[in-house]
């Protein structure tokens, strides 16, 4: 610290002879003072700079096999569900998945399920993967990591209780997490699944909008985003109108359709 004093004192002082001040008339304390705060304002600059949290993208490639946007680059992707279990869009995506014989993955909210529980049991009777998508539905990024901690564990109870299993991957709500959950959910065992594809259906977009958001983005290894529940007003019906849709043009591109843990497992040699 007293170098860079002393260094911006030598600046502060040239920059006063530059400027056509007699050498005699130069307040020596007074550009001491100045050196001294400059100093204080790099530090200080520095500190906030430095204690910024890491964006999504830092933290994913700092957490590389706990948070997932995407799987390995084969010809699979995961369709995934959000904001279950609802019963007016729950049951008609499953309609449309069963016809067309597709597993996918629904991430449910634990407050959801205590009020449809029988709309859970479906979803994992008819083979889908499950996965804790929070109680309450929160922008986890700005709660503490014991908040996460109830979010996810009073969750996982509810689902244990109503269907005998305990999900391992978490998607938080909006996509958005902080490093301190991360390392919780990492230490735990659990996997944080994000997406690389967002049909943007919860705006209540057209079938022919959630279609064409979803089949120009899309390529292997792809984590397709969707919903099959959402807030009051929500309309979903461009997403269920598409879907099937979606599913015949991507079956015709040679794509297979898999769940989340198996998508994230293609590649890898079997134990």
């Amino acid at each position: 610290m007293l170098n860079l004093v002393h260094a911006a004192f030598t600046l502060t002082l040239l920059a006063s002879l530059l400027s056509g001040q007699a050498v005699e008339a130069v307040n020596f304390n007074m550009l001491l003072s100045s050196a001294a705060k400059a100093v204080r304002f790099t530090s200080i600059t520095t500190e906030t700079k430095s204690s910024n949290p890491p964006s999504l993208g830092e933290l994913r490639r700092k957490y590389s096999e706990t948070f997932k946007f995407s799987g390995p680059r084969v010809k699979q992707i995961a369709l995934t569900f959000d904001d279950v279990p609802d019963p007016r869009f729950t049951p008609q995506v499953l309609d449309i998945l069963k016809i067309h014989g597709i597993k996918a993955t629904f991430f449910v909210v634990g407050h959801r399920v205590e009020k449809h529980p029988d709309l859970l049991k479906r979803i994992y009777r008819e083979g889908h993967q499950i996965g804790n998508h929070s109680y309450s539905h929160p922008l986890f990024k700005n709660k503490s990591v014991n908040e996460f901690q109830r979010e996810i564990l009073q969750t996982e109870r509810i689902i244990y209780q109503t269907i005998g299993i305990k999900p391992r991957y978490i998607r938080p709500p909006y996509g958005e997490i902080n490093e301190a959950q991360l390392k919780w959910a990492k230490k735990e065992g659990y996997r944080i699944i994000n997406w690389n594809v967002d049909s943007l259906d919860w705006k209540g977009l057209n079938k022919d909008k959630v279609k064409q958001n979803i089949l120009k983005s899309v390529g292997p290894g792809s984590i397709v985003l969707q919903h099959a529940g959402g807030g009051h007003g929500s309309d979903l019906t461009g997403t269920i109108k598409a879907l099937p849709e979606i599913i015949l043009s991507l079956k015709k591109r040679g794509y297979q359709f898999v769940t989340v843990p198996e998508l994230l497992q293609a590649g890898k040699p079997s134990k």
